[in-house]
C-alpha cells in the first residue's frame, strides 16, 4: 500500500486541500476571499503530482481502481476546470453569500470525486464515486438558499440524480448476477466465454446496458435525461453552472467509455446502436430548442446538450483506425475552455448588471469591448468555426464517424454538421445585439480582475487549440493510447 500512495497523489492533494480550506474557514472568518486562492493553489499542486504520472499503468484497492494516462487526462481536465471556476466566482459569490469557504470547500471535493470516478475500473467503486460527485453537485445547485431558484434547481436536480442513479444501480446488478463479478476487465472476460449460465441470460445485458446509460447521460446531459439542465443551469450560481456543464459532464464521458470498452466490447454493435440515436436527438432538440431561449444561461444549457451529441459521434466512432477517442479527448479539453469561457463571461456580465436576459446583451461592445470579442471567439469555438479549438474538436470527431466508412455514420456526421450550422443562428444572434444593436444604457461595465484574468486565460486556450494544435493532439493521442482498455480491441 505504502508503495502504490505516489499513484493515489491527486486524490491526497485534493483531500487535504478540502479539509484545509474547511479547516481556515472555521478558524479564520475574515479569510474569505484568502481561501479561494489556497483552493486554486491546491488544484494547482494536483495538477504539478498528477502530470509525471503519465504513462504509469497500476491499480489500487484490488483492481477497483486503475491508474492510467487516460484517466490522468481527465483529472487534470478536472482540477483546470475548478480552478477557473473558483477563480470566476470570487467576486461572483462575495455578493452572494458569506458561506464562502464551504463553497469553496465543497468544490474541491467535487474534484476529488471527479478524480476518483474517471479512474474507477469496478461498478462498486464507479457507483461510489458517482454518487460522492451528485451528492457535492446537489448542494452547490441549492447553494444559494434565499433564492428560490437555486432551490428548485437543487431538488429538480436532486430528484432527477436519484431515480436515474437507482436504475443506473438496478443496471449494474443485472451485471453482476450475469457474471459474478463487477470488475469490468473480468465482465469482458466473462461475455467472451461460451459458458452456458452466461448464454442464458444474454437477453438481459440489452437491458442493463439501458439502465447503466441512463445513470450516464444524467451526468452528460443527453436525451432524455436531460430534463434537469435548463433549471438547473438557470437556478444555480453561475459559477456552479459553469461548473456542471463542463466537470461531471468530462468526468461521464470518461467513465462511459471506460465501461464500454472495458467490459461490454462484446456487445459494440448494440450499444453503438443505442448511443447513435441518442446522439442524433440530443444533437438536434439541444439546437433547436436553443434557439427559443431568451435567458442566456438557459441557452447555454440547450448548447450543452448539443455538444454532448457532438462528443458522442467520437465514442460511436470507436474502433481500430480510427481516432474517435482521440477526438473525444480533444473535443472535451476544447470544450473545458469555450463553455467555461462564455459562462464566466456571463458572470462577469450579471455580476455588474444583474441581468442574464440575452436582450440585455445589446450593445455590449461599447460598453465592455474585451467581453464582447471574448463571446465572439466563445460563440465561433461552440459553433466549430476556425481558428478555435471547437473546429479541432468537431475536425476529429466528424472525421473519425466519416472513417467508419458505413452510410449511417455518413448521415450522422451530416446531421452534425447540419446542426453546427443551425446553433450559428443563436450564437451570432447574441454577436448581432452585442456589436449592432444601441446599449440600454451608456455606462462601460466595470469587470473585476479576477473575471478579467479568467475571460483572458479561456480566450487564450480556445484560439491557442486552434493555431496550434499539435501538443493537444499528441497528448490526446498518448492518453488513448496508453490506456489498458484498449488491448480489449
Amino acid at each position: 500500500m505504502l508503495e502504490d500512495l505516489p499513484l493515489l497523489s491527486p486524490e491526497i492533494t485534493l483531500t487535504i486541500f478540502a479539509l484545509l480550506v474547511l479547516g481556515l474557514d472555521l478558524a479564520f472568518k475574515r479569510l474569505k476571499d484568502a481561501l479561494a486562492y489556497v483552493a486554486i493553489g491546491g488544484l494547482i499542486l494536483a495538477i504539478v503530482v498528477t502530470a509525471p504520472l503519465f504513462g504509469t499503468q497500476g491499480s489500487l484497492f484490488s483492481g477497483m481502481l486503475t491508474v492510467d494516462s487516460f484517466a490522468l487526462y481527465f483529472k487534470i481536465i478536472a482540477c483546470l476546470a475548478t480552478g477557473l471556476v473558483i477563480l470566476s466566482s470570487i467576486a461572483f459569490m462575495r455578493e452572494k453569500t458569506p458561506y464562502r469557504g464551504e463553497f469553496y470547500g465543497l468544490l474541491l471535493l467535487a474534484t476529488l470525486a471527479i478524480t476518483l470516478l474517471v479512474g474507477a475500473s469496478d461498478l462498486v467503486m464507479l457507483y461510489l464515486s458517482f454518487e460522492f460527485l451528485s451528492l457535492t453537485c446537489y448542494v452547490l445547485v441549492g447553494y444559494l438558499r434565499g433564492d428560490p431558484k437555486s432551490s428548485e434547481g437543487g431538488i429538480k436536480y436532486f430528484l432527477y440524480g436519484a431515480v436515474t442513479s437507482a436504475v443506473m444501480l438496478y443496471g449494474m446488478s443485472l451485471i453482476y448476477g450475469i457474471t459474478g463479478s463487477t470488475q469490468l476487465t473480468v465482465i469482458a472476460d466473462t461475455f467472451l466465454s461460451p459458458s452456458s449460465a452466461v448464454a442464458s441470460t444474454r437477453w438481459l445485458i440489452l437491458p442493463a446496458v439501458v439502465f447503466i446509460l441512463a445513470g450516464f447521460g444524467f451526468k452528460i446531459s443527453l436525451v432524455p435525461f436531460h430534463q434537469w439542465t435548463p433549471d438547473a443551469y438557470e437556478g444555480a450560481p453561475t459559477p456552479i453552472a459553469a461548473f456542471l456543464s463542463v466537470g461531471p459532464k468530462a468526468a461521464g464521458f470518461a467513465v462511459l467509455i471506460r465501461v464500454l470498452l472495458t467490459a461490454l466490447p462484446t456487445y459494440q454493435v448494440d450499444w453503438i446502436a443505442i448511443l447513435s440515436g441518442i446522439s442524433l436527438v440530443s444533437m438536434t432538440f439541444g439546437n433547436l430548442v436553443a434557439i427559443q431561449q431568451t435567458n442566456i444561461k438557459r441557452m447555454l444549457a440547450y448548447s450543452s446538450i448539443a455538444q454532448a451529441g457532438y462528443i458522442l459521434l467520437g465514442v460511436v466512432a470507436a474502433g481500430p483506425g480510427t481516432v474517435g477517442i482521440t477526438g473525444v479527448l480533444l473535443f472535451i479539453l476544447a470544450y473545458l475552455f469555450t463553455n467555461l469561457g462564455a459562462f464566466v463571461a456571463v458572470v462577469a456580465f450579471s455580476h455588474v448588471t444583474g441581468s442574464d436576459e440575452i436582450a440585455d446583451y445589446a450593445g455590449l461592445l461599447r460598453r465592455a469591448p474585451l467581453l464582447a470579442a471574448a463571446l465572439v471567439v466563445f460563440f465561433m469555438s461552440l459553433a466549430g468555426i476556425p481558428p478555435t479549438g471547437g473546429f479541432l474538436g468537431k475536425l476529429f470527431v466528424f472525421g473519425a464517424t466519416i472513417q467508419m466508412g458505413q452510410k449511417v455514420f455518413y448521415f450522422l456526421a451530416a446531421v452534425g454538421v447540419l446542426n453546427s450550422v443551425i446553433s450559428l443562428y443563436y450564437y451570432f444572434n447574441v454577436v448581432r445585439l452585442m456589436f449592432f444593436l444601441p446599449p440600454k444604457e451608456e455606462t462601460s461595465l466595470q469587470i473585476p480582475a479576477s473575471l478579467t484574468l479568467a475571460v483572458a486565460i479561456t480566450m487564450a486556450m480556445t484560439l491557442l487549440m486552434g493555431l496550434y494544435p499539435q501538443p493537444f493532439i499528441d497528448l490526446a493521442t498518448r492518453s488513448v493510447v496508453t490506456t489498458a482498455m484498449l488491448s480489449t480491441w
